[in-house]
């Protein structure tokens, strides 16, 4: 249900309209404790990190706005403080991460993000793979930008933890940012790791895949090998899976690399199935094919608008 609902969200022309069209009356917030006072909430869209403590709650992501109170009521039903959420960190600007922004600032939280996400939720504009994934991300209101942006990295100081959000560039957008929690032995990956199989890079909108792979191995290398891992969507992870995921995207980039050599086109990658041994990655939200779309759109420089940040 999760993989159709992204699926549906990114194929639709807008986060607003993906809303109307959803019942979100049916969804149900699980919460699973991650390590310490840290928590995974799902629900629908990205997944939430919190953590949770007598100096309030910080959240990172915070799927969309219709399920913003039953967010807050799982929060508050962990049993450790009646306080709202004081700060959300968003890892990058998709709607499915950013949708309760509105709601959740506008009880008092601070909203908190690289640069590039209150640039790209004030403007909008077409997003996808470059090729058969397209997306069209509507300007967002005032409430639901950034208060706080930045460009390399940034510290909340809350419940005894020093949590780091520390950009990574051009993975699974231009303004990814990964979330650590390095009392607790946690962090949150955004997008640029994710469990449903080949991952959406919105090339579109300044991702690539060199930059994921990238960010992938060096978070790897920056943690303890027992460090719990939250990624953008699917269950909880350790690093084996984070390598894993990186290896995989290494090696189809050299094999499209190998035929881009060759000289191939892209509808002869696709004939040849190039990425035959990598097919238990196939999904229904990114197929072999789309997979092979974006990585060739990611090698040749066929991205679309790209927003730099300074």
């Amino acid at each position: 249900m999760r993989k159709l609902w992204l699926i549906a969200l990114l194929l639709l022309p807008a986060a607003a309209p993906a809303q109307q069209q959803q019942d979100f009356s049916k969804v149900e917030i699980k919460v699973t404790k991650v390590s310490g006072n840290i928590y995974m909430l799902e629900g629908q869209g990205g997944n939430i990190a919190a953590s949770v403590g007598d100096d309030g709650i910080v959240i990172v992501d915070d799927e969309f706005a219709p399920l913003a109170d039953k967010i807050a009521a799982a929060l508050k039903n962990i049993g450790v403080t009646d306080k709202p959420a004081r700060f959300v960190i968003n890892t990058h600007f998709h709607g499915d991460h950013t949708g309760g922004n509105v709601p959740f600032a506008t009880a008092g939280a601070t909203v908190i993000a690289h640069d590039n996400v209150r640039k790209r939720l004030e403007t909008g504009g077409p997003g996808g793979n470059g090729g058969s994934i397209k997306t069209q991300n509507e300007p967002q209101p005032k409430a639901a930008l950034p208060i706080i942006t930045f460009d390399e990295d940034v510290t909340v100081h809350l419940n005894g933890e020093d949590i780091r959000a520390l950009h990574f560039p051009a993975g699974h957008t231009d303004g990814d940012s990964i979330i650590f929690f390095p009392k607790n032995n946690v962090v949150h990956m955004g997008d640029d790791f994710v469990r449903y199989g080949f991952p959406f890079i919105d090339v579109a909108s300044g991702g690539s895949v060199q930059g994921m792979a990238e960010a992938c191995e060096k978070v790897a290398a920056m943690l303890p090998a027992d460090v719990k891992v939250i990624p953008g969507h699917g269950a909880i992870s350790n690093l084996d899976d984070v390598r894993a995921f990186a290896k995989m995207l290494r090696e189809t980039t050299a094999v499209i690399e190998k035929a881009l050599k060759a000289h191939k086109t892209l509808d002869q990658m696709k004939q040849e199935k190039i990425l035959a041994p990598w097919q238990k990655w196939n999904g229904d939200f990114v197929s072999t094919d789309a997979f092979i779309e974006t990585v060739y759109n990611s090698l040749t420089g066929t991205k679309g608008p790209f927003i730099k940040h300074n």
